[in-house]
């Protein structure tokens, strides 16, 4: 499998590496990200190890998370395709961005490159993702994608005491490709 996918000029899902500790650190101080990890990512110890997880999950096959980077190899986000079900060839796809990157169309071109990748090179036929309703970018995201919805989880998240509904997408290695343009705007009432 593929450790280095060309998204378009420019755009390159990698591997994550040693070196991105920094980064790492750098994203998940921003509020936005504190909740997207088990535990806090406060250091470039808490970051080394972070990687150190993804490598081993790769290793053994349970998940494969890709460093989005642009062509100055700047970290601008990740893909990641996890809890990999070998049985029924289905996987869970999450995302997400550096504040810079935010509303450039990365995450979108990137999950369409990691769903290509998910099908084409690690044998999976579905793919899954949930974002929490009140998370229209994430939903564009998905859409953008070729995720379609499937339905909503209610009150399946639970944040500083306040519980959120999350709306379920899938992608099926039968469904077509989704427009390739960097940049797709759908409407938020489409993800409700």
């Amino acid at each position: 499998m593929r450790e280095r996918v060309e998204v378009s000029p420019g755009l390159v899902l990698r591997r994550w590496a040693v070196r991105d500790a920094a980064p790492v650190t750098a994203a998940f101080a921003d509020p936005l990200m504190r909740e997207q990890t088990v535990r806090p990512i406060g250091s470039p110890q808490d970051a080394q190890e972070w990687i150190a997880e993804r490598a081993a999950e790769w290793e053994a096959g349970s998940a494969f998370a890709f460093s989005v980077v642009d062509g100055a190899d700047t970290v601008l986000g990740q893909v990641s395709v996890g809890a990999v079900n070998r049985r029924h060839s289905v996987g869970w796809v999450s995302y997400w961005t550096t504040a810079a990157a935010r509303g450039r169309g990365v995450a979108s071109q990137a999950c369409r490159a990691l769903a290509r990748w998910a099908f084409h090179e690690a044998g999976l036929f579905r793919l899954e993702l949930g974002h929490r309703v009140n998370n229209p970018g994430s939903c564009r995201v998905a859409h953008a994608a070729g995720f379609a919805v499937e339905g909503r989880q209610r009150q399946k998240l639970a944040y500083d005491g306040i519980r959120y509904d999350v709306e379920l997408h899938a992608r099926l290695a039968t469904d077509p490709e989704p427009l390739a343009a960097s940049r797709q705007y759908i409407s938020t009432r489409a993800c409700t």
